[in-house]
């Protein structure tokens, strides 16, 4: 099986895998989410991945009894499982805890109610960051003021991302006011005078795993870090903007609402991206 699926213990292909009309994931998003990357069996990033993860069942108050020691047992079973596709090498897992199953009901059900846990794991593979440059649209931030929590409800999002890929390209930005938060999908950061930009961690904005170690080269190149929000004419006008996220790590943007943008510190972009590279091939040899 290339595509793997899971759900309270009973695994399979994830085509013939099914979860209960009454989880709570279906009628109210109500739970959170992580995925990770994973190369020749091996993990990436996966310590920082459970740390947000438990973090974010605790702001939703969901009461998963499951260490993060077993959780890492349960998903190493299912990678286990899952035979690499021969193109690829590497692997996305996607795992979420979701309340669990009761009948509908707005109010959380009885703490009785155990949470579901459901993984998937298919073939993936990181894009080659140096040779292409993503399109951008940008768009009013409509989402909660819960950004922060990794939750399900990701309709927003979903719109968002949607416009995005109606126009042609690759990502909307989102804006508050014409402030930056972030992407529908990813986070944000310029680089203006060698300096690179990001909107500080808030409630607006998702503590991205991919963001922290784009901050962390930085620091090996010595490349100085603002964390302040900037705007859109900011954004416009910055030599480089960089999409981060866990599926496509560190992208350069090549145009924004059809307006060019960026190219103006290549090399830097270029530098960037290879120690987030190099970084992710050292983590999991």
């Amino acid at each position: 099986m290339t595509e793997v699926g899971y759900y309270n213990g009973a695994l399979g292909p994830l085509s013939e895998m099914s979860v209960p009309m009454n989880d709570r994931a279906v009628y109210y998003g109500d739970g959170v989410y992580e995925i990770v990357l994973a190369r020749a069996g091996k993990f990436f990033g996966l310590a920082e991945h459970l740390e947000r993860f438990y973090a974010n069942l605790k702001l939703m108050q969901i009461n998963f009894a499951m260490s993060a020691q077993e959780l890492t047992g349960e998903l190493t079973k299912v990678l286990a499982h899952a035979t690499p596709d021969p193109a690829h090498t590497e692997q996305m897992i996607y795992w979420q805890v979701s309340r669990g199953t009761a009948p509908r009901k707005h109010a959380y059900p009885a703490a009785t109610v155990k949470p579901n846990l459901m993984i998937t794991v298919r073939p993936y593979s990181v894009t080659d960051m140096g040779k292409k440059r993503d399109k951008l649209i940008t768009m009013e931030d409509t989402r909660f003021l819960h950004c922060n929590i990794k939750t399900l409800n990701l309709v927003p999002n979903v719109m968002a991302a949607q416009a995005a890929a109606t126009m042609g390209c690759d990502e909307a930005v989102l804006h508050r006011g014409g402030v930056v938060t972030e992407c529908s999908k990813s986070n944000l950061a310029i680089l203006v005078g060698g300096t690179l930009r990001t909107a500080p961690l808030s409630n607006l904005i998702l503590a991205g795993i991919t963001r922290k170690q784009l901050l962390d080269r930085c620091a090996q190149l010595s490349v100085p870090v603002c964390e302040e929000a900037f705007t859109l004419d900011e954004m416009f006008n910055a030599d480089e903007i960089i999409v981060t996220g866990t599926g496509h790590m560190c992208m350069g943007v090549d145009v924004i609402d059809g307006i060019k943008v960026g190219g103006r510190a290549s090399e830097l972009l270029s530098a960037l991206q290879r120690a987030c590279l190099e970084y992710y091939l050292q983590e999991t040899q």
